[in-house]
């Protein structure tokens, strides 16, 4: 589910840093255990579907599905499909994350930086996990941004960017973004661990290598700044626009050879239900 504050999804802002966003998503991939014949397999919130061709090469006997509740995201991955670029069998399918129900259920649901945007994932994780086949994989990866610099100076401007230093935007925003998107490893552990027969829990922080003029900017403009782009209107959007981009600049430097460091941590789940 793609909350309110949200809107639409920029596929080409999204993939200005594709490398970097690409290899947890095949890092994810490599962990899921090996399985000959999956049946169904369920890429939840496939965005533009580059990933989705991965799953469907890998398992070319396999019935595989694209899920996305965005039709901009869903319509560049089936022209990436048509155009070559793999993965011509496979369904593509409109749908919220919040509501899915498996046509039968897969063998394994991949769900690369998706979940974080649906709320109570205390109910959302078993109920994916109890929707498998016995054996099968739910495979997660969500961003753990919240801590970061870039995600509080976010709150911080909110708070402090309108006249007179006065809050700016409806306060729903300011708690849509301050919202705990993400909850922690352990808690993933707990709500899957009792059901599994086995579960692989961990955590990894990326040091992102950045080029380019606000490239931290550029970076959230795609996926967590997405609330803020769409919830504000001129001009409390350009008055948010020209506090934060000078914060993100003195929280991440541009070293002298012109790149910038951009520390961020990933979330990272693959559990296997008991047969």
């Amino acid at each position: 589910m793609t909350p309110p504050a949200v809107g639409t999804w920029d596929p080409g802002q999204y993939h200005k840093f594709s490398d970097h966003r690409r290899r947890p998503a095949v890092e994810l991939l490599a962990r899921v255990p090996p399985a000959e014949d999956p049946g169904l397999v369920v890429d939840l919130g496939c965005g533009s579907g580059e990933i989705t061709r991965l799953l469907a090469a890998r398992w070319p006997g396999a019935a595989v599905q694209g899920v996305d509740n965005s039709p901009d995201m869903l319509e560049r991955a089936r022209a990436g499909a048509a155009a070559g670029g793999g993965g011509p069998g496979i369904e593509w399918v409109e749908d919220d994350i919040a509501t899915w129900t498996p046509s039968r259920p897969p063998g394994l649901v991949y769900a690369n930086a998706s979940l974080q945007w649906v709320d109570g994932h205390e109910a959302l994780f078993p109920r994916l996990f109890r929707a498998l086949a016995p054996g099968g994989v739910l495979a997660v990866q969500m961003p753990r941004s919240r801590e970061a610099r870039s995600h509080l100076l976010m709150h911080e401007v909110l708070a402090a960017a309108g006249p007179g230093g006065a809050p700016i935007g409806p306060a729903s925003l300011r708690r849509e973004v301050s919202r705990r998107w993400v909850l922690g490893p352990a808690e993933y552990f707990d709500l899957l661990g009792s059901e599994a027969a086995r579960i692989d829990v961990w955590t990894t922080e990326y040091l992102q290598v950045l080029a380019g003029e606000d490239p931290v900017l550029e970076w959230v403009r795609g996926t967590g700044l997405r609330p803020i782009l769409n919830g504000l209107a001129e001009p409390d959007l350009a008055r948010f626009l020209d506090a934060y981009r000078p914060a993100l600049r003195d929280a991440y430097p541009r070293r002298a050879d012109g790149t910038t460091l951009y520390p961020f941590p990933r979330l990272f789940i693959v559990a296997v239900r008991r047969t």
